[in-house]
């Protein structure tokens, strides 16, 4: 998740970013970076994550945004996962026992204590 590395350092990453973006555009077959010649391949290609609004999280400085296309993620359907989970393990009853788990978290994480070491979400329907 990039929005945890300091901005000093997205900075520099930002302008490493650049520069192989810089090669690809040119179709270069190799560039020389940081010091080092490198062999390019054209296909290459560089995602990054983040969370925002999570605690400690900082925003992306402008220069690394533009670098990237957004893309909006959305909160997948738990219980279908889940579900399928069980189907591959061999539960018989995975639609029936998978709707509860997930209704069972849901519970946890709005009547439970909400400290951060805490996890409710899809790490621990995977548990």
């Amino acid at each position: 998740e990039f929005n945890r590395i300091d901005l000093e350092v997205l900075s520099v990453v930002a302008q490493q970013v650049m520069d192989i973006q810089r090669a690809i555009a040119a179709r270069l077959s190799a560039f020389f970076f940081e010091g080092t010649d490198l062999q390019l391949k054209w296909s290459a290609w560089c995602a990054i994550t983040m969370n925002p609004g999570y605690a400690g999280r900082s925003e992306l400085p402008d220069n690394l945004k533009a670098l990237f296309r957004t893309v909006a993620m959305m909160v997948p359907d738990y219980a279908m996962i889940a579900e399928i989970m069980l189907f591959s393990y061999g539960y018989l009853a995975a639609r029936e026992s998978a709707k509860k788990i997930v209704q069972c978290y849901k519970l946890c994480s709005e009547q439970l204590s909400s400290q951060d070491h805490y996890d409710y979400g899809m790490r621990a329907v995977m548990a």
